[in-house]
């Protein structure tokens, strides 16, 4: 016999959701963007997407997988809007949130680099390095084969190298 499901089966899902990947995807979306308040709506705006379309999701696809996709596609939604591309959203070391521990020097030029990559590079790097994705799970946010996420991860790595080595810090 099969389970009969309330009427609010869906709110108390897609509260779980919140619950459990809400501060992965502020970090995606952040970024992203580079914005904390743009990072929240499009989470807020990923949700929303996430509770329309939640009778489609078919556990295919992991939770978080699933949600990144979506996530990554409403920041690029707001990439392409007109307001954004004339805004300035450059951002600098003294506008990131203070770090929970110690960072050293080193691992701060990193990070900023990393945000420097091209989007593809970024992108890969975010949710293999950031995100703790694996080649499979990030290629299927991207839509693109575990072969081009190692590719753009090996491509990503020698940008990194060669800009680390440049600098102060190394």
């Amino acid at each position: 016999m099969g389970t009969v499901k309330g009427p609010d089966s869906y709110e108390e899902r897609i509260e779980q959701m919140v619950l459990r990947h809400q501060l992965l995807l502020l970090r995606l979306c952040y970024a992203y963007l580079h914005d904390e308040e743009l990072a929240k709506d499009a989470v807020q705006e990923t949700f929303i997407k996430a509770y329309r379309n939640l009778d489609r999701y078919r556990d295919e696809a992991s939770e978080r997988t699933w949600l990144s996709r979506i996530a990554i596609n409403v920041c690029k939604d707001l990439h392409r809007t007109s307001w954004f591309r004339h805004v300035d959203r450059s951002i600098t070391l003294d506008m990131l949130p203070e770090p929970i521990c110690t960072v050293e020097a080193k691992d701060e030029t990193l990070t900023v680099e990393i945000m420097k990559l091209p989007q593809k590079l970024k992108e890969v790097a975010l949710l293999c390095w950031f995100q703790g994705m694996t080649y499979e799970e990030a290629a299927e946010v991207l839509k693109i084969s575990p072969q081009a996420v190692g590719s753009r991860l090996n491509r990503a790595r020698r940008k990194l190298r060669a800009a680390m080595e440049g600098s102060d810090n190394e």
